[in-house]
């Protein structure tokens, strides 16, 4: 039976019109995808089951889609497949603040689950930048981090239990509604940064905690990195940890400027944004002179609304860089490594040495509490030299990164983009053994090989 007729009969809803499929080809990122056989949009895990149950036995390729936000392609169509759409799956399932935990479907937005927990004095910790339109599914299936990333961790700290579709149709539970558990192999955590190869996430039991209600943000200029990565690096070695700490370079700190109209002092070349918990008297001092050690060239503590402007920009910076743009056909590609803090101030020379090297216009911002630098590359697309000079810089990127005894990935998983650089960084560690077992766990949960394939890893 022909999958549009099955689908009909089965009354699932598609979509199968070339114009209704175009906004499921592509992610966030630069590769094109493909147009899709059509796009199929459940309503629960049996409605799932039932379509990878078919592709399975049709040998049909499956991409699993939730907000699309993907940077590195894991959620690009693939040629003649079925793209399975996760945005009807949006329901908060239950919640309990004195169990510390909320269930959600996999399609529910990030700030939208938020949005119901911090109305009740909870937050959900992971923080992604595109949480407006992110999705519960898709930042398990990358492991997310986020701005709060140095307090919280990442995805991977406050993932439960998980509701999966396995690709011949079974349907799993893993984990569940209690903080711990010691039962053998850890199934949960083998779907968190899967990006969809090994199952369809369709539900999950999440990690909760009270909101903290008392911090204070500033901001810190520096006329070199290293003094940034330094401040960074005192401020925890010496016992307070941030709620966050991000950082920009001269053009991402222009344009949190615009948008939320704080002034750059003369000579500042880098940007610390930097919340500190207020739970103790000492704790916001004790900062700031820590990081007046270093000589910044100012440091300003905001009032509420400057703070709650910066932290708009600083979320939608990306967005706004993409307004940088100045030739027909110019993206940005993301760079995206992790190193630890005492590493931070060097690595971050190197990547400057490097931008200026290949010549590419490059902004640096990210996560820089927890080490995690994004290089955003304007590249034209068209531009077959062009395209291969951004590769040729995110390999050497990585191999910073590696050097630094850090990792070619924090955030944005492996996707088409990264391949190369997963087996760099394996082959670094001297473990190719690393590769084999993914793909040895790969063919056990889909023999077949119709989950997202070729993402991640060839087989």
């Amino acid at each position: 039976m022909d999958l549009i007729e099955f689908f009909e009969r089965k009354n699932i809803n598609f979509l199968s019109k070339r114009e209704e499929m175009i906004p499921y080809v592509k992610d966030a990122s630069y590769f094109p995808g493909s147009l899709p056989r059509a796009v199929v949009l459940p309503k629960d895990e049996n409605e799932i089951s039932e379509v990878l149950s078919k592709c399975n036995e049709e040998n049909v390729k499956v991409v699993t889609r939730g907000g699309g936000t993907s940077l590195t392609g894991s959620s690009a169509s693939i040629q003649d497949s079925i793209v399975i759409s996760t945005l009807r799956l949006n329901k908060i399932l239950d919640f309990s603040g004195g169990d510390r935990y909320v269930h959600a479907q996999a399609g529910v937005r990030i700030d939208d689950l938020n949005g119901f927990l911090q109305s009740k004095g909870f937050v959900y910790p992971p923080d992604p930048a595109s949480s407006l339109a992110s999705t519960v599914g898709g930042t398990i299936s990358t492991n997310a981090g986020g701005l709060r990333g140095t307090y919280y961790g990442s995805t991977k700290e406050w993932v439960l239990g998980l509701g999966v579709v396995l690709a011949d149709g079974k349907i799993i539970k893993t984990g569940g509604k209690v903080l711990k558990r010691s039962i053998g192999y850890d199934l949960t955590s083998i779907f968190i940064g899967a990006e969809g190869t090994l199952g369809i996430i369709y539900d999950a039991y999440l990690k909760i905690v009270p909101k903290i209600e008392r911090f204070q943000r500033l901001l810190a200029f520096f006329n070199k990195p290293e003094d940034l990565g330094k401040a960074v690096f005192q401020l925890k070695d010496r016992g307070l940890n941030p709620l966050g700490a991000e950082f920009a370079d001269k053009i991402s700190m222009n344009i949190i400027s615009r948008i939320s109209g704080i002034s750059i002092p003369s000579g500042s070349e880098m940007l610390l944004i930097l919340d500190i918990p207020i739970q103790e008297v000492n704790e916001y001092e004790k900062a700031l002179s820590i990081i007046k050690e270093v000589n910044p060239i100012d440091v300003k503590i905001l009032n509420q609304t400057e703070s709650e402007l910066v932290y708009k920009a600083r979320k939608g910076l990306y967005s706004a860089l993409l307004n940088e743009r100045e030739r027909e056909g110019e993206f940005i590609i993301i760079g995206d490594v992790v190193v630890p803090s005492s590493e931070v101030p060097e690595s971050l020379k190197e990547i400057q040495e490097l931008i200026k090297r290949f010549g590419l216009k490059t902004s640096l911002f990210g996560h820089i509490g927890d080490g995690n630098i994004h290089a955003n590359i304007f590249t034209n697309l068209n531009s077959k030299e062009e395209m291969e000079k951004a590769e040729k810089f995110l390999e050497e990127l990585g191999d910073v990164a590696l050097a630094h005894h850090g990792s070619v990935s924090a955030e944005h998983g492996i996707g088409y983009e990264k391949k190369n650089l997963l087996m760099k960084e394996f082959m670094y560690k001297n473990s190719p053994t690393n590769l084999d077992l993914m793909k040895s766990i790969k063919r056990i949960f889909d023999p077949n090989n119709i989950l997202n394939p070729g993402k991640v890893f060839d087989l």
